[in-house]
Formats: C-alpha cells, sequence, structure tokens
C-alpha cells in the first residue's frame, strides 16, 4: 500500500472518501499510537520494489505520480498538521504499517508539533546576470591603443563574471538570512539545475522556511521589501507547500 502522510488519529471527522490516489484508489486510515497514516491499497505489479524501480525511470509515469501523490498531502495538509512522507513510500500490509507508526512515534510527534500552526514557504532569488556584469565592464573601460585594450577589455569582462558571481552570493547571503530572521526554522538548497529550474533564468537563492501562520503576512511583505531594495535581482515568493523540508522522518521495514 502506499502512504501518503501521517496526521493525528481522529483529524477526519468527515472522513476522506472524497479523495484518490495515485492509482484512482480510495484512500483509508491506519491508526496506531495516536497517529492516522493516510494509505491507499495499490497493485504491486505496478507499485511494487521491482515495478517502481522501473516506472520511476519513466519520467511521464513519475511526473503523473507525482503530481498525484502531492495532491493527496495538500489535501490532508488543509486539514491540519501533517507530516508528508516522500514520493513512492509502500508497505505490503497494513500491520507494517502500524509498526512504523509504532516505532517512529517519537519522531513523528515531534515533528506533528514542530509545524502545527505553521506553514513551509519557498522563496527563490534570480539574478540579472547581464546587468551585474556589464555594470562591473563599464566600470573597468579604458581609452589604451586598440591592442592593448582588447586585452584589458578581456581580463574586464572575465573580472566582471567574477565580480557578479561574488555579488549575487552576496545578495542570496542577505535575503536568506533576513527573512530566516522572520521564520521559525529555514532550510537552504543548492540553486536548481538549469534544467530543472522553473524558469529559465539565473536562480541564485533556492530556501524553504517555517512560518507561523500568523505573521504569514509580515513575512510575504518582507519578500516584497527585499524584492523592491535590492536592484537586478528579483525575489519570489513560493507556496503555501507540505512542510517536507521540515519533517523527515526515516521509515523501517516495509
Amino acid at each position: 500500500m502506499w502512504v501518503y502522510a501521517v496526521t493525528t488519529d481522529g483529524s477526519f471527522p468527515g472522513g476522506i472518501s472524497g479523495i484518490r490516489g495515485v492509482a484512482g484508489e480510495p484512500l483509508r486510515i491506519v491508526a496506531d499510537s495516536g497517529l492516522a497514516a493516510v494509505v491507499g491499497s495499490v497493485a504491486l505489479d505496478q507499485f511494487g520494489e521491482d515495478a517502481l524501480r522501473r516506472n520511476l525511470e519513466d519520467l511521464d509515469w513519475l511526473s503523473e505520480t507525482a503530481r498525484s501523490h502531492d495532491a493527496v498531502v495538500a489535501a490532508i495538509c488543509a486539514g491540519g498538521a501533517t507530516v508528508p512522507l516522500r514520493l513512492a513510500t509502500v508497505y505490503y500490509d497494513d500491520e507494517r504499517v502500524r509498526t512504523m507508526l509504532r516505532e517512529s512515534s517519537t519522531e513523528l510527534d515531534e515533528a506533528l508539533e514542530r509545524i502545527a500552526d505553521r506553514t513551509e514557504w519557498g522563496v527563490r532569488a534570480y539574478g540579472n546576470r547581464g546587468t551585474l556584469t556589464e555594470k562591473r565592464e563599464a566600470s573597468q573601460e579604458t581609452g589604451r591603443p586598440s591592442g592593448t585594450a582588447y586585452l584589458m577589455r578581456r581580463r574586464a569582462q572575465a573580472a566582471a563574471r567574477e565580480d557578479a558571481e561574488s555579488t549575487a552570493a552576496m545578495h542570496a547571503d542577505e535575503i536568506y538570512a533576513e527573512l530566516a530572521d522572520l521564520s521559525v526554522a529555514a532550510i537552504r538548497q543548492p540553486p536548481s539545475p538549469p534544467s530543472l529550474a522553473p524558469r529559465q533564468s539565473w536562480e541564485i537563492l533556492n530556501a524553504s522556511y517555517l512560518v507561523d501562520n500568523q505573521k504569514t503576512r509580515e513575512f510575504a511583505s518582507a519578500v516584497e521589501a527585499v524584492n523592491d531594495r535590492i536592484d537586478d535581482v528579483e525575489t519570489i515568493l513560493t507556496g503555501p507547500w507540505p512542510p517536507y523540508s521540515f519533517t523527515a522522518v526515516e521509515s523501517g521495514e516495509r
């Protein structure tokens, strides 16, 4: 069975019959130790260990399954504090899920307490490489003879690229630290590779923040202020997201 998330037992007084899982299956609850795992029964010929190994190499299958998984997790999160489990968390039967809940109960309880009344938000910042580079090049223009000027220009271009990288890193550090002061917790990930980036720009910051729900407006305003203040950098708030970045829990035998 596919396990989507863990929340507190009794979180769904109205049931979850309207939500469907990655295989279109109805969802149900497996409970133990005061915790509730939201699961869906899926066929092993598609979602067993060997089948998953094959399917995870199929980008179309992976993309569609990830969207379905995330949609279920988002629906569960709307009901309260939820620990989302990573894609393709599969157990063979209910008893193994109950064992996981018992063995991980301390970690899960701590994670649920940590994210209660809080939400994960993402912040991405994009630099304007051309503008940052051009500013440095312009500052180093000289009136030397043509041959010397060419060499100086090449050196200036190399220095300008290095300077642009340094300036962008400084801006990224500044943005990350300023917004971290307004959050409960913050995590900084490496910038997305160009092939996976959500937009074709120079990503200089990719960060996640856990923010008290009462401070959401203040946090969003701070992102806008940073965006307005720092030239040649565009800062974008994304979310809300399920709190994957702040609830990692290792599970046992499946």
